[in-house]
């Protein structure tokens, strides 16, 4: 998964117009949405055929149920019954195809299209069943009012975007279902002959007009969603799913547009950055110097930066792997506080990360489970990858651990995991800081609780400078190895000269931890084949 970076040429990316895509981008390719938008596209399909059964129900078996004559009418001939029954189990069998099984969002608006014109041709059958004169229109002159295959050939060029010239030949399909049924009924006897003209200005030119409005909803409904497909192209990458939101940004899931490679992309928009130019503009330098410096890290616990740029409406984006796994948050949110020997074994992983940053002059300064990733990783499990890199603290080249450019520090941490001298931003920020971070994710993953737990988060952030906190011990039943509990606690104590030095030492300690049973690659994959599925 690890893979060169792009460098910083791109750094002031632009996002791609149309012109400027690839020739494969301008082959006019059916569905070229964003899978969310298309996925929602599959579950109003859903909703419209469900109503499309619902209606019929009302209409045309509902009275049958109610009135005797009624009754003796529907099933006075087969072809009376027949429609209704046929186009409701239809209906009911696309719903569900849809529904319970695993075709693409694409497959799955290929079949409801196809259900489009056989229920088209249902509710055609159920109408033209039998006439036997036409009805008086105005002026006297003998027609028909519309079919309700109008509603719903408009219903389906809303509910589902479809590219217009499909949506239009699809629609001439399903209109053509009126004036066909009428004719077959002709053929059999059921219906009674029209004159040529009136055949045609009652049941063709209504629904040639139709026609033209199907192309003109479809045109607009699905310009928008391929607008919305455009303006989400960064660089060489698509974004397709959004994967979460933060308070700086949002993560997207995207694909690289030449090498189908999937990516995610966290996008930081302009209003995050601050309302002066001068500040977004120092900030952007400070984050494309950052994301270069991340993307020469090598340890394989890093998460990787494949590229970085500015859009052109200010936004700021890199872009990272993908990754398949959980964060330590929602890691033990959901299967609760992990056993000794699982904490040192991810443990010693992120530290191996940070030493390297460390030795680069980068401090993560918020290091928290939401920020570090368990994952599937080639052919191995609970292998730790350390994100959020790109918001660092730069350390001058030749000044001490700690000492940073002025005027170039972002605010930032989370309350629950930032350090004493974080908090009151009165000692240089160095390695250590995310030493003592890392003491609360530690207590996060043997207990299930933060170490300090405040009514606000500036509480939260005093007890950090004021409080000693309870040994882990304390604070669950399973048992802790007195050394594991030492170390956690001196990562956690308030002045930094009483921590471990550096990530490599605290390495060095969790290696020596005295466990009674080891975390092996075994016991790792027995848990994610138990258990991540769940």
């Amino acid at each position: 998964m690890l893979h060169e970076p792009s460098g910083p040429a791109d750094s002031r990316a632009t996002l791609i117009r149309p012109e400027e895509s690839s020739a494969a981008s301008r082959r006019s390719r059916p569905w070229s949405m964003p899978p969310d938008l298309l996925a929602d596209a599959t579950k109003r399909l859903r909703a419209a055929v469900l109503i499309y059964a619902l209606g019929f129900f009302l209409a045309g078996l509902a009275p049958a149920l109610v009135f005797t004559h009624a009754r003796e009418m529907l099933f006075a001939s087969p072809a009376f019954w027949l429609p209704p029954i046929a186009s409701i189990t239809g209906a009911l069998g696309i719903a569900a195809l849809i529904t319970w099984t695993s075709f693409t969002d694409r497959a799955k608006l290929r079949i409801g299209l196809g259900f489009e014109v056989l229920g088209s041709f249902g509710i055609a059958a159920a109408e033209y069943q039998g006439v036997t004169a036409p009805i008086m229109g105005m002026h006297g002159m003998a027609g028909f009012g519309l079919s309700w295959v109008v509603t719903w050939v408009l219903l389906f060029s809303v509910v589902v975007p479809t590219p217009p010239v499909l949506a239009t030949i699809v629609a001439i399909c399903s209109v053509a279902a009126v004036p066909v049924t009428y004719a077959a009924g002709v053929s059999f006897g059921l219906n009674v002959p029209l004159a040529p003209e009136v055949f045609f200005f009652s049941l063709v030119f209504p629904y040639l007009v139709v026609v033209v409005m199907v192309w003109t909803a479809s045109y607009v409904v699905y310009g928008l969603g391929t607008a919305v497909r455009k303006a989400r192209e960064l660089g060489s990458y698509r974004l397709e799913r959004r994967l979460g939101q933060g308070g700086m940004g949002e993560v997207w899931r995207a694909r690289h547009r030449m090498l189908a490679r999937p990516a995610a992309i966290k996008l930081i928009r302009p209003e995050f950055l601050g309302p002066s130019d001068a500040r977004r503009h120092d900030l952007i330098e400070r984050f494309e110097r950052e994301a270069q410096a991340t993307a020469l890290l090598r340890s394989p616990h890093t998460v990787a930066v494949y590229d970085f740029g500015t859009a052109d409406d200010g936004t700021f984006y890199y872009v990272m792997e993908l990754l398949d796994g959980f964060d330590l948050d929602e890691l033990v949110t959901r299967f609760g506080p992990m056993p000794p020997e699982r904490v040192v074994y991810l443990l010693r992983q992120v530290a191996e990360s940070l030493a390297e940053a460390h030795e680069a002059g980068l401090i993560h300064r918020d290091v928290k489970p939401a920020n570090l990733y368990a994952c599937r990783y080639g052919r191995e499990v609970d292998f730790m990858k350390v994100l959020d890199f790109g918001l660092v603290k730069t350390r001058e080249p030749d000044g001490p651990v700690g000492s940073s450019r002025p005027g170039r520090q972002v605010a930032g941490g989370t309350p629950a995991f930032m350090s004493p001298e974080q908090v009151l931003g009165d000692e240089a920020i160095d390695a250590r800081t995310d030493i003592y971070a890392l003491g609360c994710v530690a207590y996060w993953l043997l207990t299930g609780q933060p170490v300090f737990t405040g009514t606000t988060p500036m509480d939260t952030m005093m007890k950090q400078v004021s409080v000693e906190p309870e040994p882990p011990s304390k604070r669950t039943a399973q048992p802790i190895p007195p050394v594991l509990e030492a170390i956690v606690m001196r990562c956690l104590a308030k002045e930094s000269a009483h921590r471990p030095q550096s990530a490599d030492e605290l390495r060095e300690l969790l290696e020596a931890v005295p466990l009674r049973d080891r975390w092996t690659e075994e016991r790792a994959q027995d848990w994610w084949n138990s258990s991540a599925g769940k």
